[in-house]
């Protein structure tokens, strides 16, 4: 039994993150094989170009970037999220990624989002290759841009190595961050 709060909060957030966990446990349980998760990293990768003006100049410039094309998000107060998705060098995958983070704070709902993130130097994109398990805000970090429909993307004022997008957001979820996000290479 446990006598402490400290003790008693972290069994009680054990038990937040598992029930998220189960929310998530569809998209986890039914992973892409590679031809599946590459046609989706397509459709996410044209969606980004028809939303974002600029955006095919801007990936041009690009060492590489990371397509996630469905990341799930579910919480209550505690919540995770799950997706898997391609590393593209010259608009060629060369490899395959998850990312899956937990976070805490205010949030509630469920909800969909695609994400690009993007390497603009070799140094940064080297460093995430040669992670065994890559995380936001510990082994680097990552600029968010947010950009809306109709949008566009200012290659001048850009000057991070890595910067992401979230598009195509479905659902309802307050707290956008990638904060914490942890990759992992897939064998696919």
């Amino acid at each position: 039994m446990v006598k402490t709060k400290t003790g008693f909060t972290r069994i009680c957030m054990i038990i937040v993150i598992s029930f998220c966990m189960l929310a998530l446990l569809p998209a986890a349980g039914q992973a892409a094989d590679a031809r599946e998760l590459d046609v989706s990293a397509d459709v996410a990768y044209e969606q980004f170009q028809k939303e974002v003006k600029g955006a095919s100049q801007f990936l041009a410039k690009a060492n590489g970037y990371l397509v996630f094309p469905k990341v799930v998000k579910a919480g209550i107060g505690i919540g995770g999220e799950y997706g898997e998705g391609v590393l593209r060098i010259g608009d060629k995958t060369v490899a395959y990624y998850s990312t899956a983070a937990a976070s805490i704070g205010l949030q509630l709902g469920v909800q969909k989002k695609s994400i690009i993130i993007v390497f603009l130097s070799n140094e940064a994109l080297a460093k995430f290759r040669n992670s065994e398990g890559w995380e936001v805000g510990v082994d680097g970090s990552v600029a968010l841009i947010k950009v809306g429909a109709g949008g566009s993307i200012d290659t001048t004022s850009i000057k991070d190595p890595i910067v992401a997008f979230v598009f195509g957001q479905k659902g309802l979820m307050y707290n956008l961050t990638l904060e914490g996000s942890k990759f992992t290479k897939l064998d696919k």
